[in-house]
């Protein structure tokens, strides 16, 4: 692995994973700005828009072990690739659906065919790039994947509005060939000058191996019990309720949400960018992630408490949200840090999985909570989000409990060891502090 990439060699790298999250972050948080009009157009209840939420989700989850197998045995560009083209039909059928069974459906294949778009940057920059870049790396990454966010705003609801949302992603089926594309032509597995070893032809029963060994790595499962709902919380807000919430507490229209949401995906990017490189500063991983995990649950409280604050007040702390709750780049690496470069791909889809459990069960069991209190013309009731967001606090809390037992693998440690037989054996106790 070469420690500094040629620029041009890397930039057309970072240029390509970007454009793949962009379209994976678009999908996710489409139906946010636009849930109303799917509501009344699909005639959606409250729990069918949560279960086509948490679709996408379930497909992700569904399809990380054969990711994982497949980017340790012919490589991400020919996986994402190959995805690219489930994530076409999946498109094209969201802008033809006409029930909520089919938007699930068309939901579960876009999420097939995104399911190795953010583990690809994963695997990929750290083949690329030393592991101490790995946060500042993959945050530029992550950030420039929120316009895929910004997309889903006000873009999404303008054409909305004016062409209709089914043309809408008949038109982002026809980016996501292009995408696919341009990514099985430009995008390689291994930096310039790096020397190429050929992939051993695992057994099914070597493949799923590779899975055990991961989840027996000591302390890594400890570190998931935060990435299992770090992310889930931000997703599940800014792809699901936020759109809903300011549209029935607070009776914003379509583009005005869709401005709303805009703000939120800048206080994401800037809360990337700015979590990216503060490992390596404080020399930390664990406590930095603590410390965004502590404040995203206060904002959740903030929202919880108040059943109708100010609408900058609402609109204020759910941007507040979005920067404070994007230290799960930190809870990324800190997982990354665990597993070997051999099971790179298994390792970080081990990990997406468990990421992935979150963002399905969080949209998923909030989406029961609106049918338990009066539903009325204009909208969910004012508590039902009040719930909402508490739940949502209580189920970080207890992840966060989890990870606060977890080993820190700091920025400065050398390479965790797990030779063979030894496999079990903790890391060195120098790379271990609490």
């Amino acid at each position: 692995m070469s420690p500094s990439p040629p620029f041009r060699a890397a930039a057309i790298l970072i240029a390509m994973l970007s454009a793949t999250t962009i379209l994976s972050q678009f999908f996710r948080s489409s139906t946010t700005v636009i849930a109303p009009e799917l509501i009344r157009d699909l005639s959606l209840t409250p729990e069918g828009l949560g279960l086509a939420n948490s679709a996408f989700f379930f497909a992700l989850l569904a399809i990380q072990v054969p990711v994982g197998v497949l980017f340790d045995r012919i490589g991400v560009r020919l996986t994402v690739a190959s995805l690219a083209i489930v994530a076409v039909g999946g498109a094209l059928m969201h802008a033809i659906v006409t029930t909520g069974t089919g938007l699930t459906v068309a939901r579960f294949l876009l999420g097939l065919g995104h399911g190795g778009s953010f583990m690809s940057t994963v695997v990929l920059c750290s083949h690329w790039y030393p592991r101490e870049r790995w946060s500042t790396v993959m945050s530029w990454v992550f950030a420039l994947s929120m316009l895929g966010v910004v997309l889903a705003g006000t873009p999404l609801a303008l054409a909305s509005e004016y062409f209709g949302w089914r043309a809408a992603f008949v038109g982002t089926a026809g980016v996501s060939a292009l995408v696919g594309g341009l990514f099985l032509l430009l995008v390689r597995d291994d930096p310039p000058g790096h020397v190429h070893v050929a992939r051993h032809l695992e057994s099914a029963r070597e493949a799923v191996g590779g899975f055990v060994e991961i989840l027996r790595l000591p302390g890594l499962l400890r570190v998931l019990g935060l990435q299992t709902v770090a992310y889930a919380v931000m997703a599940s807000i800014m792809g699901l309720w936020a759109g809903p919430y300011l549209h029935d507490v607070h009776g914003l229209g379509v583009v005005a949400r869709g401005n709303v949401l805009i703000a939120m995906a800048i206080g994401q990017t800037l809360g990337v960018l700015s979590f990216g490189p503060l490992d390596r500063r404080f020399d930390t991983r664990k406590w930095i992630a603590v410390a965004g995990a502590s404040v995203t649950i206060a904002i959740l409280i903030g929202l919880a408490i108040e059943p109708r604050p100010p609408t900058w007040v609402a609109i204020a702390l759910l941007v507040a949200l979005c920067a404070a709750s994007s230290y799960g780049v930190v809870v990324v690496t800190h997982a990354r840090a665990f597993y070997p470069p051999r099971l790179a791909g298994r390792g970080a889809t081990t990990a997406n999985m468990a990421q992935l459990i979150g963002c399905a069960l969080v949209p998923l069991g909030t989406g029961l909570i609106p049918a338990l209190f009066p539903i009325s013309a204009s909208g969910y009731a004012p508590v039902a989000y009040q719930w909402i967001f508490a739940t949502i606090a209580i189920t970080l809390a207890f992840g966060l409990a989890v990870y606060l037992t977890s080993l820190d693998v700091k920025p400065s440690a050398g390479p965790m060891s797990y030779d063979p037989p030894d496999k079990d054996r903790p890391p060195p106790a120098a790379e271990q502090k609490r």
